[in-house]
Order: structure tokens, then C-alpha cells, then sequence
């Protein structure tokens, strides 16, 4: 009697443990996301490593050059948490220093990161198909983050969607981090800070030189290089910024029409071939 009532006992733990089990997909789901998520960081983080130390250097130098500008210390590692934007926050500083003036401000700011119209348009099917990532993704784009996000070749044991957020989220540690060392840095040590915001561009130059050497298709970088150097000697250096960017559009939309259009032509060929 006993031996029939811990068989009949054991019986219905096992079928309690399969019916949890069969009932609760999320929790294996959860554990997949949580595997991806390990594989995908421990993938993301060497790379995002050179980021990691140009980053806390501009970062440095802008949280210095800021509160040098007569900022209080704490606004710069705030505006470098809300406006994410290394080149606009070197602008913003000059900006608060400066006349009021909201119209100059937005002009400024869309012709500084105008460029990021372009990041937007190429990553756009790749971002909207993550889910609740997209929205961390979006506001964390920056160029370092597109560089890699945007070129990468990822393995097959890599996911997508947690290798994007990776990247943007240490890319934005490090910024912030940066920032906060230079700005609290500031209140003990006095250097002379004339030029220190050229590491921007610099980091830009390596940047663009870096896509250039990675990528098999170097019309797109010689398109924007030449029509950049072409506006500004034409228009210069104060106001060629969105007028090159609209010619790049309208260049780089011409030429996706007529590759459109020739493998639409190819395609007709094989057919009519076979």
C-alpha cells in the first residue's frame, strides 16, 4: 500500500515538473536572451577597447575645456548623458557662453549632426527589428558606434541585436566617464587647454581613414571626401556644410537608382536567357 502510494507520489511530482515545464517558455527564453547576451559582450568588448581610450581622452579634454569655459563642473557630464554628441557638446559650450539665439542654435546643431540622417537611413532595418533595443540604440548612436555597428561581420554564435547594444552602451559609459573624470579633474589641476578641441577632428580623421581600410567599396568615402573639399573651397568654411550634405543625398540617391535599375535590367536578361 505504501510502495503504491509513493509510486502514485512520485508520479505526479514528475508530471508537475513536465507540465511546468511545457507551460513556461519565457523562462527558457529568458536563459537563451541571457546566453546570447554573455556571447554577444564578450564579442563586443575588445573592440569597443580603442573607443574605450579615444573616448576617455576626448572625454578628458571636453570636461576640462568645458568648466575652462567658466561651466559649473557638473553640467558637462550632464549635458554628455543627455545630449550624447561629442562635436555639438564642444559647440554647445560655446553656445552658452554666447547671445541667446534658439534659431542659430537649431541651424547649428542640424548642420554639426546632419550626418547622422545618413547613419539613421543605413541602420533603419537593421534597428527597427530589435524590439525594445531600438530605442537605446537610436538615442546611443554616435559614429564610433555606427562604425562598427554598420561594418562588422559578425560569426553565426554572435547575436545582432545584443552585439548593437553592447557596443552602444560601452560607447556611452566611456563618453560619460570620460567626461566626468576631465570635469571633477578640472578643480585640482590648471593647464593650458588652446586647441585641445581639435581631438575631435582628429578622432574623426582616424575614424573616416579606418572605413576607408575596412571597407571594399571606397566610391561612398572618395563621393563625400570630394564633394566636402569641393563646397568649402566653393562656398566656405562657415556655411558649406549643408550644402554638401544635400549634394551627397542627391549623388548618392542617383547612384542607387541607376544600381537599382541595372540589377533590375540584369535580372530581365536572365530571364528572357533562360
Amino acid at each position: 500500500m505504501k510502495n503504491d502510494e509513493s509510486r502514485n507520489d512520485e508520479s505526479r511530482n514528475v508530471n508537475n515538473i513536465s507540465t511546468e515545464a511545457a507551460t513556461s517558455p519565457d523562462g527558457s527564453k529568458k536563459s537563451h536572451d541571457k546566453s546570447a547576451g554573455r556571447e554577444a559582450f564578450r564579442y563586443a568588448f575588445p573592440l569597443t577597447v580603442p573607443i574605450c581610450a579615444g573616448f576617455l581622452f576626448l572625454g578628458i579634454s571636453y570636461g576640462l575645456f568645458a568648466v575652462g569655459q567658466g561651466l559649473p563642473w557638473y553640467l558637462p557630464i550632464i549635458m554628455s548623458a543627455t545630449i550624447f554628441a561629442g562635436s555639438m557638446e564642444f559647440v554647445t559650450v560655446a553656445l552658452l557662453t554666447a547671445p541667446f539665439d534658439p534659431l542659430g542654435a537649431f541651424i547649428l546643431a542640424f548642420m554639426v549632426n546632419g550626418r547622422h540622417i545618413f547613419y539613421g537611413l543605413t541602420m533603419l532595418t537593421r534597428y527597427t527589428s530589435q524590439g525594445w533595443k531600438k530605442y537605446p540604440l537610436i538615442f546611443g548612436m554616435c559614429d564610433e558606434s555606427f562604425a562598427l555597428n554598420a561594418t562588422e561581420n559578425l560569426p553565426d554564435n554572435v547575436d545582432r541585436g545584443w552585439f548593437y547594444l553592447h557596443v552602444t552602451w560601452l560607447n556611452f559609459v566611456y563618453w560619460v566617464l570620460g567626461v566626468a573624470m576631465g570635469s571633477i579633474g578640472s578643480q585640482f589641476i590648471t593647464l593650458n587647454l588652446k586647441g585641445i578641441e581639435f581631438v575631435l577632428a582628429a578622432l574623426f580623421a582616424v575614424i573616416f581613414l579606418d572605413i576607408l581600410l575596412k571597407g571594399k567599396n571606397l566610391l561612398p568615402g572618395c563621393i563625400g571626401l570630394g564633394v566636402s573639399l569641393l563646397m568649402r573651397i566653393v562656398l566656405g568654411p562657415d556655411v558649406f556644410m549643408l550644402p554638401a550634405m544635400a549634394l551627397m543625398v542627391v549623388i548618392f540617391s542617383l547612384l542607387y537608382k541607376f544600381k537599382g535599375k541595372k540589377e533590375t535590367d540584369l535580372a530581365d536578361e536572365g530571364g528572357t536567357a533562360s
